[in-house]
């Protein structure tokens, strides 16, 4: 049976839609750094779950949604580096993943860090 959200999920929801449209303004903005997001909402860090629900519906990059997390698990105790990585040089792919979550990394090698702001 699904449950209905809560006011701070749906909180957070919004949160995220409006964190998402920061990021893609600011990285097209192309001054190669991060773009600063709104504060998340004072709610409990179990509203994640409105962040995630956002972030499975809406197309985003992977970087765009590690931006995303990465303020929200900041605001919440939580601060972790974005990291991105390539693989190539024959078969090139670039990824972003989120320190910490070892499955993301894959085939893929560190090349930059972006720290919490």
């Amino acid at each position: 049976m699904r449950r209905l959200p809560d006011l701070p999920t749906l909180r957070a929801a919004w949160w995220t839609v409006r964190a998402l449209r920061h990021v893609r303004r600011g990285l097209a903005d192309e001054s190669f750094r991060a773009p600063r997001l709104p504060a998340p909402p004072a709610v409990p860090a179990d509203a994640a779950r409105g962040v995630a629900a956002v972030l499975r519906r809406r197309p985003a990059s992977c970087l765009e949604r590690a931006l995303v997390v990465q303020r929200w698990d900041a605001a919440h105790g939580r601060p972790r580096d974005v990291v991105i990585g390539v693989t190539g040089p024959a078969d090139f792919s670039a990824h972003a993943w989120l320190d910490g979550d070892p499955e993301e990394a894959g085939p893929f090698t560190e090349l930059v860090r972006l720290p919490v702001p």
